[in-house]
C-alpha cells in the first residue's frame, strides 16, 4: 500500500530523458501525469509496492504525453495514466484516472497482476526442473534451472532456490543470490509506520529514539533496501559513526535495491572517502550517485566539490542542478545563496538568508553568506548554532569543525581568535584547500 501519508517509501520516478539508453530487461511503468501539479502532488509518488519492485527490474518512468513515448503508448487515453510495457514495447496494460486521478493503488495493483503471474509461471518452471532432476534428466533440469537463475533481478527468491536445486546437482557457479523482500501488505503498513515513526523521531533530534525504529523496521524485512538506507544516512549524517554507516551502505549496494537507496548509498561513501582523503574517488561514488537517482544534496555536494578545485563553471552547473531538481526546498535555496554571496550578488543572499534564518539544519550555509558579506559577529552566531544546537554527537561535529577550517567560504574568518577557538575540536583529516561540507 502507498499513498501521501507514506513519506518513507519515496517511489524513485525518474524523467525520461531523450538519448537515455533503452532498458533492455525487465518491464518498464510510465507514469504519464497531467503536468507539474500533479507531479509535486500524486499518490504515485510514494509506494512500498511499487519502491520494491522498483528493485526488481521494473524501470519506473516519468514521460509526458506529448512524448514520443507518451503517443506511443497512451494516445487513445487521457492524463494522468500509467502504462506497464516490456522492453520490446508490448503493452501489458494500463491504469487510467477516474474523475481525473488516478490513485497509487491502481497502478500497484496493475504491476502486480503481472509480476504475480510471471512468477507462478517462473514456479511452475522450478517444479519441471525438479522434476526432471528426480526422473534422472540431469542435463534438462541444470538448463531449466539456469534460465532461471538468470531471472534473479525480477525473481530474486525464485532464483535463490534455483541455486540451491543446481548445487545438488553439482553446479555451484551460480553467483551470489538474495532473498526476496516481503510484500505481505499487513507487514508492509507495519514497517512503514516504524520508518514514519523513525523520521519524525529524527526530524526532531531524537536520533536513538530514530535508530531504534529504523533497526527494528529492518528486521522486520531484511531484503528491504529502504530501512537499511535510512539507518546507514542517520549513522553518517547525525550520529556519526562511519563504521555502522559504511557497513549499512556497502550491504545496500551488494543486494538488489532500488534506485534511490542506491544513490543515497553511494553519496554517502563518496562524502565519507573524501573526508578520509581520497578526494577523487569520492567524487566519483557521488558523480555515480547522480546517475543512479537525481539526489539534491548530492548535486549539491559536487558543486562544493568543484568549488574547492576553482572551477566556477562545474560549481555552478551543479548548483543548476541541484535547484532543479528541488527547486522549492529551503536547504538548496540557502545553499546556492552562499555561492550568490562570493560571486556579486551578495544583496539577494542576504535577503534569502533573513528569510530562512530559523531554519536550524541550514545553519552552516547560513553562517557562509554572513562570514562572506563581512559580517562576523553573525556568521560566529550561526555556525555556533550549527555545532552545538542542531549537531548532536561530537562525532559528527569534529568533522563538521574540520570542513570549516579549511572551507574558502570562512576565508575571512581562518585566522580569527573566535573562530579558531570555536572549531578547537576539528579531528584535523582534512587538508586545506579541500572541503566537502554538508551543505544541507
Amino acid at each position: 500500500m502507498g499513498g501521501a501519508d507514506d513519506p518513507a517509501y519515496q517511489v524513485p520516478w525518474k524523467v525520461l530523458k531523450a538519448g537515455d539508453p533503452p532498458i533492455k530487461e525487465g518491464l518498464i511503468l510510465y507514469w504519464i501525469p497531467t503536468g507539474q501539479q500533479e507531479l509535486e502532488h500524486s499518490s504515485l509518488r510514494n509506494s512500498r509496492t511499487l519502491t520494491l519492485y522498483s528493485a526488481q527490474c521494473v524501470a519506473m518512468e516519468i514521460t509526458a504525453a506529448a512524448s514520443p513515448r507518451g503517443q506511443k503508448f497512451a494516445a487513445d487515453a487521457k492524463p494522468p495514466v500509467a502504462v506497464l510495457v516490456q522492453p520490446d514495447d508490448t503493452v501489458i496494460g494500463k491504469a487510467e484516472a477516474t474523475n481525473g486521478f488516478l490513485r497509487v493503488a491502481q497502478v500497484e495493483e496493475l504491476v502486480e497482476t503481472e509480476m504475480r503471474k510471471r512468477d507462478s509461471g517462473v514456479k511452475e518452471r522450478l517444479e519441471d526442473a525438479r522434476k526432471k532432476a528426480k526422473a534422472g534428466d540431469a542435463q534438462g533440469a541444470i538448463a531449466e534451472l539456469r534460465s532461471i537463475v538468470g531471472q534473479k533481478c525480477m525473481f530474486p527468491g525464485r532464483a535463490k532456490d534455483a541455486a540451491k536445486e543446481l548445487k545438488k546437482l553439482g553446479v555451484n557457479d551460480v553467483g551470489q543470490m538474495f532473498d526476496a523482500p516481503n510484500f505481505d501488505a499487513a507487514l508492509g503498513v507495519r514497517i512503514t509506520e516504524k520508518l514514519n515513526a523513525g523520521l519524525a523521531a529524527e526530524n526532531n533530534a531524537r536520533y536513538p529514539d530514530a535508530e531504534r525504529l529504523y533497526a527494528e523496521a529492518h528486521r522486520m524485512d531484511a531484503s528491504d533496501a529502504t530501512p537499511l538506507r535510512f539507518l546507514g544516512e542517520l549513522y553518517r549524517h547525525h550520529i556519526g559513526d562511519w563504521q555502522k554507516a559504511r557497513q549499512a551502505f556497502e550491504e545496500i549496494l551488494a543486494m538488489p535495491a532500488d534506485a534511490l537507496s542506491r544513490a543515497v548509498a553511494l553519496h554517502g561513501l563518496g562524502k565519507m572517502t573524501i573526508h578520509d582523503g581520497d578526494f577523487q574517488a569520492g567524487r566519483q561514488m557521488m558523480e555515480r550517485s547522480v546517475e543512479t537517482y537525481p539526489l539534491a544534496l548530492a548535486y549539491r555536494n559536487l558543486a562544493v566539490y568543484w568549488n574547492s578545485e576553482g572551477d566556477g563553471a562545474k560549481r555552478d552547473e551543479y548548483v543548476n542542478d541541484a535547484l532543479n531538481v528541488a527547486p522549492h526546498d529551503p536547504y538548496t535555496l540557502v545553499f546556492a545563496a552562499a555561492f550568490l554571496a562570493g560571486n556579486g550578488h551578495g544583496e539577494e543572499a542576504l535577503k534569502i538568508a533573513r528569510e530562512n534564518e530559523g531554519l536550524l539544519p541550514a545553519s552552516y550555509n547560513l553562517a557562509a553568506i554572513y562570514a562572506q558579506m563581512g559580517q562576523r559577529e553573525k556568521a560566529l552566531e550561526l555556525l555556533k548554532r550549527h555545532f552545538f544546537e542542531y549537531e548532536r554527537f561530537q562525532a559528527v561535529r569534529s568533522k563538521e569543525m574540520m570542513e570549516a577550517r579549511v572551507d574558502a567560504v570562512f576565508a575571512t574568518l581562518k585566522h580569527d581568535p573566535a573562530f579558531v577557538e570555536l572549531t578547537a575540536g576539528a579531528d584535523g583529516k582534512l587538508d586545506a584547500g579541500k572541503t566537502m561540507s554538508e551543505r544541507r
